[in-house]
């Protein structure tokens, strides 16, 4: 008796191993991603969140995506950015973009552990980028307090598309 649940739990243990390397196996291929850290969980508005990232394969299709980390008690429902976007021949883009961070009931959309809340969003799906090399990207907060409080980190992040 004692012999079969030893071989029972080691089965049990076999197959949640199999299971999670299905899982990771079967993960998305991070390309790039990086977090941005504010002092004193503050964004100043001249403060950019700057990302430099080399590509090199402008065949695949890419999935980009934003995250943003703040307290429970940041005290609005969105956030307003400015993206400048350098491309590796030097052309430029800028942008302003609006991420909505809780529904209509006020409730945070992220993730939660204890007073703090990551959200990640994506912004464009299958999108190839046109040029190998360098790419530097800009974020900038765009709201009308400053410093805008309760913002511990901004990230980005690019995912190769299944």
């Amino acid at each position: 008796m004692k012999l079969k649940v030893m071989q029972t739990k080691n089965l049990k243990s076999l197959f949640f191993l199999a299971m999670m390397a299905l899982f990771i196996s079967c993960g998305k291929q991070v390309v790039f991603s990086k977090y941005y850290t504010f002092n004193d969980n503050e964004w100043p508005a001249k403060e950019k969140a700057v990302f430099d990232l080399e590509i090199t394969d402008t065949q695949s299709l890419n999935n980009v995506s934003l995250m943003v980390r703040h307290a429970d008690s940041y005290p609005y429902n969105n956030i307003f950015l400015f993206v400048k976007t350098v491309y590796p021949d030097g052309k430029t883009t800028n942008d302003t973009m609006e991420v909505i961070l809780s529904n209509q009931k006020g409730e945070w959309l992220g993730s939660g552990a204890g007073d703090i809340f990551d959200f990640k969003v994506p912004i464009k799906k299958n999108v190839r980028f046109p040029l190998a090399g360098k790419y530097h990207f800009e974020f900038e907060q765009g709201m009308r307090v400053d410093p805008l409080p309760l913002v511990m980190d901004f990230g980005f992040e690019i995912e190769k598309s299944k």
